[in-house]
């Protein structure tokens, strides 16, 4: 299913269009995150420098009783502050203290994204491990006086990366407050961007689907009638709508289809002028001939007449068999074949017909009944009986014809379709005909965009008339096609009756 879906013209366009939407998504954002990540950083890094100063200021200034209740208002989700004696230890040391202050519940705290957004902050504690980890090397650094601008010595260290900022800075009173700001590294991938991107790919979607329906409608129009073009069938021209290379195709299609039945009826109608033509000579000839006294040449020549005038209509014939005046109608396909092997039986030839399911098949009857009785009466000639059965596979309908004569040798196999040419090394009809059967039958096959082809057997000769099998003018069920097998068309041939013939 999914397969059949992604040969489609508008589901490839689709997919086509979300592609590219995804990977403009991914290039904005490669080229955008640095540099927002960047503004992130130093916004809130400036950020921290202008608490830890107002901090600083604050605490100063607060009379001692009332230090540890100014620190504990001052704290939020991603920061800390508290008051140590002595200085600072060496910076991995710190880093570990910030992340146990960073442990360490709030008191003060209100958790705002649950009361206005219904949602629940999400705790801002760095790993441990990661924070002992990580900042290898880095000792304390002290920042300009521009961007600190006050008198207390202070310096700073990162941790986590560069997610973490720790600052100290010395009291007037000698003791030192310690601020922690960790910032947890937020995803550029959030709901809202996800919402959006969705709309953005339905609304593209919609669109794509009617561009996609718009422009492959008429292309799919354009492949019915090319297939049945090549079956044969007569067909209005197409509407030449759509966008332009379509129309364009489409007004080409329509040309070509009005050349080739042009070409077939020009050609028809000079055949059939030439042996209209050919008529008279020939009766004058014949009626000259019977003014010949010498009864053995009076024969021959009447012979000879008589084999060109059968060869002109044979040609004639020929040519009107492949023209495409008949219309392509559905037919009970076993019922068809079943009715000439029941000809062939009362004839009193060895025909058998195996019963098979019924089969409905679009084509030309005649041209199909005449293809078929070529094959099983070539079968009788010269391989003593014909054994006829139909098999239908996922991409075809096959009518097989079995026989028991000597084959046709893999080098002639291609010949023996040529108009006029015969395997039977003699000019009589009775034994070889005028050797138009089989270039009539594949004429007739390929016209239903079938052909025939020829298997040999160990006891004889199998022909099978293969003829695409189409669904409304469908072509897909020919992707699933399986090869069918001889070994199971034996078996059904064995076990199966003829069937009763039934008008298709």
């Amino acid at each position: 299913m999914i397969r059949n879906c992604t040969r489609s013209l508008a589901a490839q366009f689709i997919g086509f269009t979300l592609a590219a939407l995804l990977i403009a998504q991914a290039i904005t954002f490669v080229i955008s995150w640095k540099e927002h990540s960047k503004a992130l950083d130093a916004a809130a890094k400036s950020e921290f420098f202008s608490r830890a100063r107002t901090m600083t200021l604050l605490v100063n200034a607060a009379a001692p009783q009332f230090r540890q209740q100014v620190l504990t208002a001052s704290e939020t989700g991603d920061s800390r502050f508290w008051i140590s004696d002595g200085e600072a230890a060496e910076a991995p040391a710190w880093r570990l203290e910030a992340v146990r202050q960073f442990g360490r519940p709030l008191e003060n705290y209100v958790d705002l994204v649950r009361v206005f957004e219904g949602g629940t902050a999400v705790a801002r504690i760095p790993n441990a491990k990661k924070v002992a980890s990580s900042n290898q090397g880095e000792d304390w650094k002290t920042p300009d006086q521009e961007l600190w601008a006050l008198p207390q010595p202070v310096k700073y260290v990162y941790f986590d990366g560069a997610r973490g900022y720790g600052m100290v800075v010395r009291l007037d009173d000698g003791r030192y407050l310690n601020s922690a700001f960790y910032m947890k590294q937020g995803s550029w991938w959030t709901s809202t961007s996800l919402r959006s991107l969705v709309l953005t790919a339905v609304v593209l979607a919609i669109i794509g689907v009617l561009i996609g329906n718009r422009i492959a409608r008429p292309l799919k129009s354009l492949a019915r009638a090319a297939e049945a073009l090549g079956r044969g069938e007569n067909l209005p021209p197409l509407e030449e709508k759509g966008p332009e290379e379509v129309r364009r195709t489409a007004s080409a299609f329509n040309q070509m289809q009005a050349r080739l039945h042009r070409f077939i009826d020009d050609r028809t109608k000079m055949l059939a002028a030439i042996g209209h033509d050919l008529r008279t000579p020939l009766t004058s000839l014949r009626l000259r001939a019977e003014f010949v006294k010498d009864e053995e040449i009076q024969r021959k020549m009447l012979t000879t007449i008589e084999e060109l005038q059968n060869m002109t209509e044979a040609a004639i014939s020929f040519a009107r068999g492949e023209s495409t005046a008949e219309e392509t109608r559905p037919i009970q396909l076993e019922a068809l074949v079943g009715s000439i092997c029941d000809d062939q039986e009362d004839l009193g030839h060895p025909v058998t017909f195996v019963r098979t399911d019924k089969i409905t098949y679009r084509c030309r009857p005649d041209g199909l009944r005449r293809a078929v009785r070529n094959i099983v009466e070539n079968a009788v000639r010269y391989g003593g009986e014909a054994k006829v059965f139909i098999l239908q596979t996922g991409a075809t309908v096959d009518i097989v014809i079995d026989d028991r004569g000597p084959g046709i040798p893999n080098d002639m196999r291609e010949k023996v379709f040529a108009p006029f040419f015969r395997l039977e090394a003699s000019r009589n009809k009775q034994t070889g005909g005028i050797g138009l059967g089989l270039a009539i039958a594949r004429a007739v096959a390929r016209q239903h965009g079938g052909d025939i082809v020829f298997v040999s057997r160990d006891n004889g000769l199998r022909t099978v008339i293969s003829l695409p099998l189409y669904a409304e003018g469908e072509a897909e069920r020919t992707r699933r096609a399986k090869r069918w097998s001889l070994r199971a068309a034996v078996a059904r041939s064995r076990r199966g009756r003829r069937v009763d013939p039934v008008s298709p």
